[in-house]
């Protein structure tokens, strides 16, 4: 006889999985912070789908998987005329959203960006807004027929933009919180990881599961494991990087219309012995939940706000701008820094206010740049950069291109700004190093910095004072700064796929908090569709 025989009783569910569940289900968001971050998130994400759609590389993986599919009371594609089902949509969406490298981010343990979860959640509260609606409709034809503008109201039976924001407020929770002490990098896996989880448990919710689907739902989207980070680092680096999160929004949704379908879920998904995530995937180590489930993660969430840049060198290329302002432009003198930038050496006195002499890119010796552990570990490269997604990826060729062009946007990572030599020349000078300030502030609660330092040594045995920028633009510290330059870059982003008196009304209606969160989810996502 074996000594042990494994007993087959079902057990609970993991603590983890009942916990994402009731703060689904039961928790109640008060924050007035919260809903104001989200309401400018929601419009800066959009924007950066509304600006992706520029480059043909993200465009030719959009539309309905099979040609000419007919998806009733189908969810819409904002930028397009696309009509899905919530699977394909979500995939649209949230590829959309995450091609740029221009949407939200939260560094933690575990780095990511939650704002991808934007594709599960619009792509379904669209469908079954519409959906709903639709049946509200049928069951009195009559009067649709008679009267078509009235009846029913557009909010009946479905979701408001107050519910997406909602939606958004958690799906964001979970990811971020999740991230905080779970570095699953560390063993090799992919951030859309968390993506997948939070936006199974919100679309799931949002289908009007129960808290026993959404544990089932979330329990299966834990055991697909992760996608490996293969394609976000050399020498592998690819677009993969750029639709991982529409697949991991997509495939929540997946999971969420089978959970509502009555699916099983499992309930030792994560704390299986041998079989469960944390055997198999983390190293025998348990998820850990850092704190409690609230509105932490909205209310101090990143925005990308000034160039598309991967997040760890934001605050790096902040910093070459300054120093081609004030060294390699003849625009004239440098402007006042910005609140968070300071800068140390000998020179620092008269960078406010004076202008030193103008040199060329090849009196350059090397370029020091200073940053954080999670920057080497993600964005340090030498060699060749092999498309734009391998660029945006690098911090030397992002410092590159802030310190020849003062500059930097998403054309700057295509090949014909790529083939301009002098990018690769000043690659080549620059030294990368960590501070360890930098990388213990980097996780500091209080703090959640992101600093990088750039210094330009010269060949006569000068130098630039060294410039340092602890938190970028985007940062909570400098939200009031920021969101004035993110309805900018919202404005610029969405003028290149709709007029000026379109994009005029959106923001117009995103100011109108009382409006905009009374509106019908469909009738907001109908102001972004050709």
């Amino acid at each position: 006889m074996p000594a042990h025989i494994p007993t087959n009783n079902r057990p609970p569910f993991d603590p983890l999985l009942a916990q994402i569940a009731d703060y689904v289900c039961d928790f109640k968001i008060t924050s007035d912070e919260a809903f104001n971050t989200a309401r400018y998130c929601l419009m800066d994400t959009l924007g950066c789908g509304l600006l992706a759609l520029k480059y043909p590389a993200c465009t030719k993986l959009l539309g309905p998987i099979v040609p000419g599919t007919v998806v009733p009371n189908g969810a819409r594609v904002p930028g397009t005329n696309y009509v899905l089902d919530p699977v394909a949509a979500a995939f649209n969406i949230g590829t959309l959203i995450r091609w740029l490298d221009f949407n939200d981010t939260w560094l933690a343990a575990e780095w990511g960006h939650p704002s991808d979860n934007l594709g599960a959640i619009l792509a379904v509260a669209d469908f079954i807004s519409r959906s709903r609606r639709r049946k509200e409709a049928d069951k009195n034809p009559e009067s649709r027929t008679q009267n078509p503008e009235s009846n029913p109201p557009p909010h009946v039976g479905g979701y408001t933009v107050r519910d997406v924001l909602t939606a958004m407020i958690k799906a964001h929770e979970i990811q971020g919180i999740l991230a905080l002490e779970n570095g699953f990098n560390r063993v090799g896996l992919d951030h859309v990881l968390l993506v997948r989880i939070a936006s199974t448990a919100v679309a799931t919710q949002l289908l009007g599961g129960t808290r026993e689907q959404i544990m089932n739902a979330v329990s299966n989207a834990w055991l697909d494991g992760g996608a490996l980070r293969t394609y976000r680092h050399t020498p592998n680096t690819g677009s993969r990087k750029s639709w991982a999160a529409g697949d991991a929004t997509a495939r929540a949704v997946q999971h969420a219309l089978m959970a509502i379908k009555g699916e099983l879920g499992y309930p030792t998904a994560l704390s299986a012995k041998t079989w469960g995530f944390s055997d198999v995937l983390f190293r025998g180590q348990p998820i850990k939940l850092a704190r409690p489930f609230s509105s932490y993660v909205m209310e101090n969430v990143l925005f990308k706000i000034s160039f598309p840049a991967e997040f760890h060198a934001q605050t790096a290329v902040e910093a070459a701008f300054k120093l081609h302002q004030k060294y390699f432009s003849e625009r004239g003198c440098v402007e006042d820094q910005p609140q968070q930038t300071r800068v140390t050496g000998s020179a620092a006195a008269g960078l406010h206010h004076s202008r030193a002499p103008l040199k060329t890119l090849d009196q350059i010796e090397r370029v020091e740049i200073h940053t954080h552990e999670s920057a080497i570990r993600i964005i340090d490269k030498a060699g060749p950069l092999h498309n734009p997604a391998d660029r945006d990826h690098c911090l030397q060729y992002m410092t590159a291109i802030g310190l020849i062009f003062g500059e930097l946007t998403a054309d700057h990572y295509e090949d014909a700004v790529a083939a301009d030599p002098r990018i690769d020349a000043l690659r080549a000078k620059m030294v990368v190093q960590e501070d360890k300030r930098y990388s213990r502030e980097y996780l500091e609660p209080d703090k959640r910095a992101i600093a990088n330092a750039v210094q330009i040594f010269f060949k006569d045995g000068s130098a630039t004072e060294k410039v340092e920028v602890d938190y970028p633009v985007g940062h909570r510290r400098r939200r009031a700064q920021g969101i004035p330059l993110l309805v900018k870059k919202f404005q610029a982003n969405a003028e290149t796929c709709f007029p000026q008196q379109r994009v005029g009304k959106i923001l117009a209606l995103v100011e109108d908090v009382k409006k905009l969160e009374q509106m019908a989810a469909h009738e907001f996502v109908e102001l972004f569709i050709t």
